[in-house]
């Protein structure tokens, strides 16, 4: 039987790679990736561990995904796996949160294959160790969302925001009038991350690569 793992490759820093992951990595036959315009920063995180194994990009559009896409994605992943052999899908932070393999898990549901998870490191849970905000004590309830909508934290003591480059603005008014403290991540883990508390160099900053957590006071 084929087998393929959906490995994630945490927040960037190679040596935030679990040792399994890297196992896997040189075990397999052959690597997945999403196609991203010829990058990809799950594999930029694990190159040294692929080695000259065949990577093949999976494409997917960059505005609007549809069900199609992933069924393709899957096929072409299920095809180029020998009989008998593995293949390996890296995806930046953890595969099971927020992340293009859950669906293409979803359509080798009822193919000959077995699909194992191997965790990563999140964005978030890295950014509370950089930023030293823990994201939840005994007690606490915990949001995370890509998202934001202010409904989301009526009952919640700690918040991670994903994506906070489009509502910005929006999510720190909120936060501000919740009562809450906040940390804006950018690149966490990398050469160049940057955290940043004050909300005038928060909102100047454009950077895709960026989270937001909160915490009430």
């Amino acid at each position: 039987m084929k087998r393929l793992y959906g490995i994630g490759t945490g927040p960037g820093d190679p040596e935030l790679l679990t040792l399994k992951a890297v196992r896997i990595m040189k075990e397999s036959d052959i690597i997945f990736a999403p196609n991203n315009k010829g990058k990809n920063m799950a594999l930029d995180t694990a190159r040294e561990f692929i080695g000259d194994k065949e990577i093949v990009y999976i494409d997917f559009p960059m505005r609007h995904v549809t069900r199609s896409d992933y069924r393709e994605g899957a096929d072409t992943i299920f095809n180029r796996i020998p009989d008998g052999g593995s293949g390996a899908f890296l995806t930046i932070g953890d595969p099971m949160i927020y992340s293009t393999f859950i669906y293409i898990m979803e359509e080798l549901a009822d193919r000959d294959i077995e699909v194992e998870i191997v965790p990563g490191i999140p964005s978030f849970v890295a950014g509370a160790a950089q930023s030293k905000m823990p994201l939840t004590v005994k007690g606490d309830s915990f949001v995370l969302c890509d998202e934001f909508h202010e409904e989301l934290i009526e009952h919640g003591e700690s918040v991670a925001i994903l994506k906070t480059l489009k509502d910005k603005k929006k999510i720190l008014d909120i936060l501000e009038e919740r009562g809450y403290e906040y940390r804006y991540i950018k690149k966490v883990t990398l050469e160049e991350q940057d955290i940043l508390v004050h909300r005038e160099d928060i909102l100047e900053d454009k950077n895709y690569m960026s989270l937001i957590l909160g915490r009430k006071k």
